[in-house]
């Protein structure tokens, strides 16, 4: 019986062994879209076709995916970012196939909420896949972080919009999430709160296996557009660093372990989209299309020379001596080069490609491919440049020294947008109605080369709090880690054991609070609803301390009228007034305090147009079954008002001043159902919502207004059903003052349990 048992313990020791290998085993292909020397070149020695024909004899495989971006590849599964749909039925996807066939494997789906994309500009990004793990990350288009192992299960998520005040744009320029050591990149504009919460360009580091935040970086200053730009890894010294354009017209430089902004140079006025690429050692070619900073002319190509060693005082900004020179015929909004040797590979906004020598910076040729150029980059392999266009054709062309050779174009059937990715012996492009494959009928693999290490690490010389940032409700905790960091910032060892925990304030700091929950060791708990408040966490282990920001926000349980709140400011017009509350996401700028028919409310800002619109979050995306309601009233005349509601999980519900409506959305082109309401300016409405789910998955979102100080109607006024509702998502108020005119008016918020 012992022998027995012995045995059983070792088959389930052996499986478990097998099983987390299997899981944590390392992989190698075209893990992110820009393959693994991050320039757009694959490094593989196999022939590729000579043509791109649908209706050829490579033409290997079709799976009906819209998409706008570029499939990654590992392990014989090829991960696609794409979408499906029209209108009301539109769902983005990340998609696992065979590399080979084009069979799923597995596939997740997901909607897109509050967002503000327009047209189905969907699925301009790609997925990234982790050389150590194989895990795969993609982030959707409104800013929905999501970690997939190899095999599809979920481990988890993050909604940069409701946690950390991410912005959407009607473009929908997404880019992909970047994959270094143990953290990954997440790339966009937030508006968050305090110190964070006026609108910037920003990195987000988060841990690769557990999704908590790690570090949060603002390299650049105020933007004037958005940004998608990939980041590029290198190491600069001793330190692991990234490179990136920015929304305000900058490259920057960020510690890729500690977030720490390294350098900056100032390229253009507005966004930088492009990604970049690095030559040698000191050398990064970067392009734009916006106007320079320097002349009135649009769009330049520029190589810089960048610092080899790490800087000693931080932030450096680099002046226009790091220009080693510049290209001027370059417009490119949002392709990036592709270096080979000693060329770079552009294809610019009036449809045409250029050769640039690498070192000179002149242009050696110029190849007209297409009317225009949006999005999509050349790709280089086999001795051939894969070149998709905006108008659907893809082009396959060689450089001939002093001329480029076309061997063929092929119509492709709709838009591309994305690049071209390299794999075996197969060459995928996607377009706006199916992701392609093509190669030789017999697959030939390649060995494709391991991700460099980046070496062991040495002694432990700083610590590292882990989560960065953290955010409490009702009933609810939050535990934290410290890691012990090597002077580069690798990892050593997790030092949460040996470490001490304090609520913290700067010694210099204006106005000290801290967060409304119990600390206990590792871990804070908030007990109840508790008060709207703000604070630090600081650790210490042997004299080396690090800091967390928090915050307490609104749960079940939330009552906020404002009446406790002193007016301690005064407005441009001389009223009383304070700040909102500040756990609330970008409302520091938008939002006012102040008295209003004997009490005290809180009132949109209209003194910047930029602000005309606002929705900020309150509490938590993973909120559930609650209701939410309150006071709302808009300002205006007969003709002219402003429309004010509430957030719920997920759903926007409205009442809109100019239309007469009681209004139900999420995105405004997916799900939008209203009913008449005849709003009336300078009256108080009670608005009052809730998102009931269903077994199957269907749910019906409710909402009922009825003038404040009068009944409560039995009925609800409007009942929107949900084929596939939002079974989560943070409460939120939002104001819309079309052309800042008139104000909105909110009061009496509460919260509560839908049971």
């Amino acid at each position: 019986m012992k022998m027995v048992m012995r045995s059983i313990r070792f088959l389930i020791l052996l499986t478990a062994s097998i099983f987390f290998a299997g899981e944590l085993s390392a992989v190698t292909g075209w893990l992110n879209w820009r393959g693994a020397d991050q320039n757009g070149k694959s490094p593989a020695k196999v022939s590729l076709p000579d043509s791109l024909d649908l209706e050829g004899k490579e033409h290997r495989w079709t799976y009906p995916v819209r998409g706008g971006g570029t499939p990654v590849a590992a392990d014989g599964r090829l991960y696609a970012f794409g979408f499906y749909g029209e209108t009301e039925d539109v769902e983005e996807t990340l998609l696992c196939l065979d590399a080979e066939t084009g069979k799923k494997i597995w596939e997740h789906t997901f909607a897109d909420y509050i967002s503000d994309i327009v047209y189905n500009r969907y699925a301009i990004g790609a997925p990234v896949i982790d050389a150590e793990t194989g895990n795969v990350y993609v982030e959707a288009t409104n800013g929905l972080v999501m970690a997939f192992s190899r095999d599809g299960k979920l481990l988890w998520e993050v909604s940069m919009m409701e946690e950390y005040g991410r912005l959407t744009f009607p473009n929908g320029r997404t880019g992909a999430p970047a994959v270094d050591g143990d953290i990954v990149v997440i790339h966009c504009i937030t508006a968050n709160w305090s110190t964070n919460g006026p609108a910037r360009n920003r990195f987000y580091g988060f841990d690769k296996h557990t999704g908590e935040l790690v570090w949060f970086s603002t390299p650049g200053v105020g933007p004037l557009d958005s940004s998608f730009s990939t980041p590029v890894f290198a190491d600069l010294g001793d330190q692991r660093v990234f490179y990136a354009g920015t929304g305000c017209g900058n490259i920057v430089c960020v510690n890729a372990r500690t977030g720490e902004a390294v350098w900056r140079f100032q390229l253009a006025t507005g966004g930088v989209n492009s990604s970049v690429v690095l030559v040698g050692d000191d050398g990064l070619i970067a392009v734009h299309g916006k106007e320079n900073v320097d002349t009135t002319a649009k769009g330049r190509l520029v190589r810089l020379k960048i610092p080899t060693e790490y800087p000693e005082e931080l932030p450096l900004v680099l002046g226009a001596e790091s220009e080693v020179w510049r290209n001027g015929e370059h417009v490119a909004f949002t392709s990036s080069p592709t270096l080979v040797g000693k060329r770079v590979y552009t294809t610019i906004a009036t449809g045409s490609l250029l050769a640039v020598d690498i070192e000179t910076g002149k242009t050696v040729w110029s190849e007209k491919m297409a009317p225009d150029q949006l999005h999509a980059s050349p790709g280089y392999a086999d001795g051939k440049l894969y070149v998709p266009m905006l108008d659907g054709v893809t082009h396959i062309l060689k450089d001939r020294g002093a001329a480029a050779e076309i061997i063929s174009s092929n119509e492709m059937g709709a838009n591309c947008l994305g690049a071209p990715a390299f794999y075996n012996n197969r060459v995928y492009v996607f377009t706006k109605q199916g992701l392609h494959c093509f190669g030789d009928k017999k697959l030939k693999k390649v060995n494709y080369p391991e991700a460099a290490s980046q070496g062991k690490p040495g002694s432990i010389a700083q610590i590292q709090l882990v989560p960065a940032e953290f955010a409490v409700g009702a009933n609810d905790s939050q535990t934290f880690k410290v890691y012990g960091l090597d002077a580069a910032g690798r990892r050593v060892r997790d030092l949460t054991s040996d470490a001490t925990f304090a609520k913290w304030n700067a010694p210099n700091a204006p106005r000290p609070s801290e967060v409304d929950a119990t600390l206990s060791g590792n871990k804070l708990t908030r007990k109840g609803q508790g008060k709207l408040t703000t604070g630090n966490i600081q650790a210490t282990v042997n004299g080396m301390t690090s800091v967390s920001r928090g915050r307490v926000v609104a749960g079940v349980g939330y009552n906020e009228d404002f009446e406790s709140t002193p007016l301690i400011l005064k407005d441009r017009d001389g009223v009383d007034v304070s700040p909102p509350p500040g756990t609330w996401l970008g409302a520091g700028p938008k939002w006012h305090i102040m008295e209003k028919d004997g009490g005290k409310i809180i009132t949109n800002r209209l003194e910047n147009l930029l602000w005309q619109r606002t929705m900020n979050f309150i509490g938590k995306s993973n909120m559930k079954s609650y209701t939410i309601e309150a006071d709302v009233m808009t300002d205006g005349t007969r003709r002219v008002l402003s429309t004010v509601g509430v957030v719920n999980q997920r759903y926007l519900i409205t009442l809109s001043g100019n239309q007469r409506l009681l209004e139900v959305s999420s995105n405004h082109e997916r799900v939008k159902e209203s009913v008449p309401f005849p709003v009336k300016p300078n009256t108080w409405y009670h608005l009052k919502t809730r998102v009931d789910t269903n077994p199957d998955g269907s749910g019906v979102v409710r909402a009922k207004a009825w003038a404040k100080g009068t009944g409560e109607p039995d009925a609800w006024t409007i009942e929107s059903k949900q084929k596939k509702v939002h079974v989560r998502g943070a409460p939120g108020v939002f104001a819309f003052s079309p052309q800042s005119m008139k104000r909105v008016f909110i009061d009496n918020i509460s919260i509560s349990s839908n049971n």
